[in-house]
């Protein structure tokens, strides 16, 4: 509670003069915070259907009767169905024939049940049964006939279901029995003529498979012949093992041929002469006479070497010696020609040795053979890699002979299995045919239908009524979204953004005062009296007067600034109750009616308006001369507006208010100031920065969010007090601490006496 801190009366010269006090600019709160206006909780939204009740109840009961209207009066529909069994059933698989011996496998044929009930529901099979319909219902054809048939299969099964609805039984009944044996004829047809169709087809396809047939032997014969065949296979196969047998014999003639010319060449290394030479050397060891010859040729040359150590070159001895190798020369040489023929006339015998030395002799004959052998082998490898490439040609040459006679083959074996088939197929269609057809079997007819599936009268009313909430709901939120105003305390805290000190509630002998261009007097709240007045509304103006002090706990608050974006939104009743309050409660409180411009304080506490506030302000007159004492409360003061002066804006703007402010500070604990409506007007923002606080009055139900924003963002741009928000004319108590103060004081005569 504000403190009381001057209590004496109001007299001429007691108002000492003091300095100007600074605009409080700092305490301006914070921007408004970004809050989600559209989106309404569930208290919030049955706060909107209390609101908009009617719209609800009009707009859901016009939905729910339109509704229930059409349902009442819809034209009942019946529904009757009957099933076909278009597959045969038995304990084994049963195949079709034809298809069966056409793909030469047995295979279990499957139905395409979406084809057959398109095929059902085609014009071509529909048609027939509709003349038949017609001789009953002549006004029915096939579109009116399709609007109401449906056909479906019964889950995997091979039953079709077949129904029809409409609005008359009896027609539903006759259609359904007509549409069965319609059905059932159709599969009759279908099935002989399937029949009839497949043995013409074989019929026509036997001629030229037989005529396939005989082209394919006959050029089955003609190749054998050319190609002089009788199983390309075998051949083939006969011609590959030979030609391995050549790989295997080349594999060991390379190895010989390998062995044979390591050998001679070690040999030649072994007796250091050339074959031809060691051939003729051979030749010649092996002549006895040559032999002879050349034994006495040694025994010379051994005697003479003997000899020319006992004489000189020129003695007999010596003479006759070389007289004897001299002879016996030629006839070594005639000897060696005998043996060799003309190339012994060539060689060089000094040089060649033919001693009969038999080991020579044997390494001689070695590499004799070893070249010998080397030449046979080499021989060989010809002969083989001639044999391998001539043999690799032939196996070509079976290789694609074989594939074309194994082309043949498959044709012709082709051709024979399908004359085959085709041949057995038409064994099979000539006996079918001649049997009785199966055709589809009827397992549920169609009944009379007693109770009809539309409308459901129940189901359709509970969702009329459903529908009638809904559009009820939607009607309500839709206006709800719609409207500008502010309809709660709580929304208008949770749009706004600024404390919320109190809310008045509605009262409805307040309702055509505020409307009125004169206000009638208020009614009394006295501090003294002997029965405390406890009411919803009264208790509302004490609960802001303790917020209001509570609202700046950094200093007292003394001067007060009552104002509102609008007129007409009781912003003078607010600050004449909470004057009433706050004297009621002790303080010594000013009332201060600023409002040049339309005045309402004086109306309301029955008192002249002779002299007031832009006397005060614009003439040299004492202020404590023109105030007045209310006669609704020994604490409470009131400074009426005086004569409304031509331009308001500049006596409130002044320093001589500021100035006054200043005094009144010191000689009362409340000063309230009334002051104009802020939207287009500037008069309480010239007030706002001398004060502590600034109080809006927001009129539920009656004030424009949108006006109230663009109030409080021209106050940002101006050095003013705190804000704080006041709701008035609240009727919604459903929540919070208004509900209890409503269920508390059930009447405003609900007094209770005071104790002391």
């Amino acid at each position: 509670m504000v403190s009381n801190r001057n209590q004496q009366s109001v007299s001429k010269g007691n108002l000492p003069a003091l300095p100007p006090q600074p605009a409080i600019a700092d305490s301006f709160p914070a921007p408004l915070p970004k809050t989600q206006e559209d989106s309404l909780n569930l208290r919030q939204a049955l706060s909107v259907l209390r609101r908009r009740w009617w719209l609800f109840l009009l707009v859901g009961a016009a939905v729910s009767s339109s509704m229930s209207f059409r349902i009442l009066n819809e034209i009942p529909i019946y529904k009757s169905s009957f099933r076909i069994l278009i597959e045969p059933i038995a304990s084994e698989e049963t195949f079709d024939r034809f298809s069966q011996r056409l793909v030469g496998r047995q295979s279990a044929t499957e139905l395409d049940y979406e084809t057959q009930i398109e095929v059902l529901r085609s014009p071509k099979v529909i048609e027939p049964i509709v003349e038949k319909i017609r001789d009953r219902y002549p006004n029915l054809d096939y579109h009116g006939i399709m609007g109401g048939l449906s056909i479906g299969r019964v889950d995997y099964t091979k039953i079709l279901e077949i129904s029809f609805q409409d609005s008359d039984p009896e027609k539903i009944k006759f259609i359904l029995d007509t549409l069965s044996a319609g059905f059932i004829e159709y599969s009759q047809i279908e099935q002989k003529t399937g029949k009839q169709k497949g043995l013409e087809f074989v019929q026509r396809q036997l001629p030229l498979l037989e005529t396939q047939v005989n082209d394919l032997q006959q050029q089955v014969q003609k190749f054998r012949q050319q190609h002089n065949l009788l199983d390309p296979e075998v051949q083939g196969q006969r011609v590959a093992d030979r030609l391995g047998q050549i790989r295997v014999s080349q594999q060991e003639t390379s190895a010989e041929l390998k062995a044979s010319a390591s050998l001679e060449q070690k040999l030649k290394s072994q007796l250091d002469i050339e074959l031809e030479r060691a051939i003729v050397a051979t030749s010649l060891s092996e002549a006895p006479r040559y032999q002879s010859l050349l034994n006495q040729l040694q025994e010379i040359e051994t005697e003479l070497a003997i000899e020319s150590t006992r004489f000189t070159p020129n003695s007999p001895q010596i003479q006759v010696l070389r007289d004897r190798r001299n002879k016996i020369l030629p006839l070594i040489r005639q000897e060696a020609i005998a043996v060799l023929g003309e190339k012994g006339k060539q060689e060089n015998l000094a040089s060649l040795n033919t001693s009969p030395n038999s080991i020579r002799l044997k390494l001689t004959q070695e590499l004799i053979e070893a070249t010998n052998q080397k030449q046979v082998l080499a021989v060989r490898e010809a002969a083989l890699t001639l044999a391998e490439n001539e043999t690799r040609g032939e196996m070509q040459k079976f290789a694609l002979l074989s594939r074309q006679y194994t082309d043949l083959q498959r044709e012709l074996e082709v051709a024979t299995e399908a004359l085959k088939r085709f041949l057995s197929v038409k064994e099979d269609l000539e006996i079918e045919s001649a049997q009785r057809t199966l055709s589809w079997e009827e397992i549920d007819a169609a009944e009379l239908p007693v109770y009809p599936i539309a409308p459901n009268v129940s189901r359709g009313l509970m969702l009329g009524i459903f529908a009638g909430l809904l559009a009820g709901s939607g009607a309500a939120l839709i206006a709800e979204k719609l409207d500008v105003r502010f309809h709660s305390p709580e929304d208008l805290k949770d749009n706004v953004g600024l404390p919320l000190l109190g809310v008045i509630p509605y009262r409805k002998d307040f309702k055509e005062r505020k409307g009125s261009e004169k206000a009638s007097p208020l009614p009394p709240l006295r501090s003294f009296d002997r029965r405390y007045r406890a009411s919803p509304f009264l208790e509302a103006f004490r609960s802001l007067n303790a917020n209001l002090s509570f609202f700046t706990p950094d200093k007292p608050l003394q001067v007060l600034v009552v104002s509102s974006s609008v007129p007409l939104e009781g912003k003078s009743t607010t600050s004449v109750h909470l004057a009433q309050s706050a004297a009621a409660m002790g303080q010594r409180v000013l009332l201060v009616d600023a409002d040049l411009r339309r005045p309402q304080v004086h109306a309301m506490s029955d008192l002249p308006n002779v002299w007031g506030l832009s006397h005060a302000i614009s003439m040299d007159l004492e202020v404590e001369d023109i105030i007045q004492q209310s006669t609704l409360d020994d604490n409470l003061f009131i400074l009426t507006s005086g004569q409304i002066p031509p331009d308001p804006t500049r006596l409130l703007s002044s320093q001589k208010m500021r100035s006054l402010i200043d005094r009144l500070r010191q000689s009362f604990d409340l000063i309230i100031f009334d002051t104009p409506p802020m939207l287009g007007l500037a008069d309480a923002k010239f007030l706002a920065g001398q004060v502590d606080v600034m109080l809006m009055v927001v009129r539920l139900g009656w004030t424009d969010r949108t006006l109230l924003k663009q109030v409080l963002e021209n106050i940002k741009m101006s050095q003013t007090a705190p804000i704080g928000l006041v709701a008035n004319g609240a009727k919604d108590f459903s929540s919070g601490s208004y509900y209890y103060y409503h269920r508390y004081f059930a009447s405003e005569e609900n007094a209770q006496p005071l104790e002391g």
